[in-house]
């Protein structure tokens, strides 16, 4: 049913781009249309937990947006409904307390490899900077809904938030694309909406492709 809901999200949004972009009024119109691919885990420099293996993959749809300028810094919105393909596993068991109801269970279940999966939608706000004549740096600060499909002894199944900030380079390959590579720091977790909601800490890599329409 997620699935459905997910794939129904995307055909609308992608009717709703192109007729936006028939339009052509100001910020309602699509500028830029996108593919982002992003990986990340919590083994890094930042975070680095043993008490748990998080590995995510992530597939985004991008819409881009323009906002306006302000001297010679450019601001964007995107949309980008996406889709987490996450490996997820708990290291150390003794993590899920023996004061949790049915914590042997918990224990026996959490520390099995699981694969999980994340559908989420989510707006991320740009600040884009000429540095050469075909070179940007840009910066984003994303915020987004989403929905796990699998409990684990960190988060609960079901409605969550995602939090992601990226910093990178845009590279403008011809007159109508862009090459984005950059990396980015990630946080999963549902504001204590329901427990348990200790959440995910990721960092990771990021490759685009986007096409001028």
């Amino acid at each position: 049913m997620i699935q459905k809901t997910v794939l129904l999200l995307i055909v609308l949004f992608s009717a709703t781009s192109l007729k936006a972009q028939e339009n052509k009024k100001g910020i309602l119109a699509v500028k830029k249309i996108g593919l982002l691919f992003n990986s990340g885990n919590e083994n890094n420099i930042l975070f680095n937990d043993k008490d748990y293996y998080f590995q995510t993959k992530v597939l985004k749809i991008q819409a881009f947006y323009t906002l306006g300028k302000w001297k010679n810094i450019d601001f964007e919105l995107i949309v980008q409904p996406q889709i987490q393909s996450i490996k997820h596993q708990l290291i150390n068991e003794q993590f899920v307390l023996p004061t949790e109801e049915h914590y042997l269970e918990k224990r026996t279940e959490f520390t099995r490899l699981k694969n999980l999966n994340l559908y989420a939608v989510e707006l991320g706000f740009v600040l884009r900077k000429k540095i050469l004549r075909k070179v940007h740096i840009q910066a984003t600060i994303g915020l987004g809904i989403a929905s796990i499909n699998k409990r684990t002894e960190r988060l609960a199944k079901g409605f969550t938030f995602i939090e992601n900030a990226a910093l990178g380079i845009s590279y403008q390959t011809s007159n109508t694309t862009f090459l984005y590579i950059g990396s980015s720091i990630g946080h999963i977790s549902n504001l204590n909406f329901k427990s348990p909601n200790s959440g995910y800490n990721i960092l990771g890599y990021e490759i685009g492709l986007s096409f001028i329409l």
